[in-house]
């Protein structure tokens, strides 16, 4: 668990946006490690699960009958800036990228995994990951104004 927590802990709330329901996927994915009887061939495949879990797990939350009826607790108060004004700004961009985009802009960026790596965890082609990478970065351009060079 420690060596994972804090990587499961940021997918949570990159996917799902609130705290309360990151601890609840978190308690979730070390349950099914706790319960499976998967063997791992070393320890980045054990990485790549996790991860893997850890996302399932989030998008079953998010498709669930009763998410899918509520309202946001944060549409319903106003929350105090918590960060700066520009981090918030940067995350918020980020946060609201399309779900297929986030994924692999927090594992390319956050945990520095590489394309090819970023395939083989999400099964996806090298090359399609090399593309929605360049989507993504296109996107957060156009969004937050920044260098067409970057």
């Amino acid at each position: 668990m420690d060596l994972y927590a804090d990587m499961v802990r940021r997918l949570c709330l990159i996917h799902l946006k609130n705290q309360a329901d990151s601890e609840d996927v978190f308690q979730t994915v070390f349950l099914k490690y706790v319960l499976s009887f998967a063997v791992f061939e070393n320890e980045e495949h054990e990485k790549a699960w996790f991860i893997r879990v850890t996302l399932n797990a989030c998008r079953d939350l998010l498709r669930s009958f009763f998410r899918t009826r509520t309202v946001p607790l944060e549409e319903l108060i106003d929350l105090p800036e918590q960060a700066p004004p520009d981090t918030r700004y940067v995350l918020e961009a980020v946060l609201d990228l399309p779900e297929k985009y986030r994924d692999v802009v927090y594992l390319h960026y956050f945990e520095g995994y590489t394309a090819p790596e970023i395939g083989e965890i999400l099964k996806k082609n090298v090359h399609t990951v090399y593309s929605l990478l360049e989507r993504a970065k296109k996107r957060l351009r156009e969004k937050l104004g920044g260098d067409e060079n970057a």
